[in-house]
């Protein structure tokens, strides 16, 4: 089966440039079917080159796990 030329008319090649102009970083996905343009997705991000000032510090890992029971240190007898 040969492959349908694709159909683009000045409308489509507007509606492709509205999406590409400005964008600085990110994808234009063209979907095709039938040899036609039905569908663009723009999706457009937003890099940040220098990190944040109020970044929030991770807090420090606790060295045992209160769930955690490694051969039997941590065991405790209970009087009943």
């Amino acid at each position: 089966m040969m492959a349908k030329p694709l159909e683009v008319d000045q409308v489509w090649l507007d509606r492709i440039l509205e999406q590409v102009n400005g964008l600085q970083y990110g994808s234009v996905n063209i979907t095709v079917h039938d040899g036609r343009i039905v569908q663009i997705d723009r999706t457009e991000r937003t890099r940040y080159d220098q990190p944040s000032h109020k970044q929030v510090q991770p807090e420090p890992q606790k060295t045992a796990n209160a769930n955690s029971h490694s051969s039997g240190d941590n065991l405790r007898a209970v009087a009943q």
